[in-house]
């Protein structure tokens, strides 16, 4: 199967702030569902994280926001993309801002998660 120009600017964008995703992805969901992490680095990541127009730092904020607004479901996909987007150039004090924003749009409860998960990344990144 040959792979598609996507595939290939997807799978590099993830790997630059989450080395190994591909292969998380595949050990965890690819035996149930055969593909998708393949699927996650093209149309994720390939199709979306990769468009003109943003910054990747303010595309990882724009997703926090919309992570913490979802709620404390959202919590694994929201430690992720935390760490994407400090890892893209945003300070702590920007994801903090950026998930007390959403307490307008998804509520204090989840404001108050999504800044409980942002803690435990900061306290996770200041360890490493």
């Amino acid at each position: 199967m040959s792979q598609s120009d996507a595939y290939t600017r997807g799978k590099a964008m993830a790997e630059a702030t989450n080395p190994g995703i591909e292969a998380a992805l595949a050990e965890r969901y690819d035996a149930i569902l055969p593909g998708f992490s393949t699927s996650m680095m093209e149309v994720a990541f390939g199709h979306y994280y990769t468009r003109d127009g943003l910054d990747d730092k303010t595309r990882y904020l724009a997703t926090v926001a919309a992570l913490a607004a979802l709620g404390g479901q959202t919590a694994p996909q929201l430690k992720v993309h935390i760490r994407n987007a400090l890892r893209s150039g945003a300070t702590s004090r920007e994801v903090a801002e950026v998930i007390n924003q959403m307490a307008l749009y998804g509520g204090f409860p989840a404001m108050i998660n999504a800044l409980n998960t942002a803690l435990d990344v900061f306290d996770e990144e200041d360890a490493a």
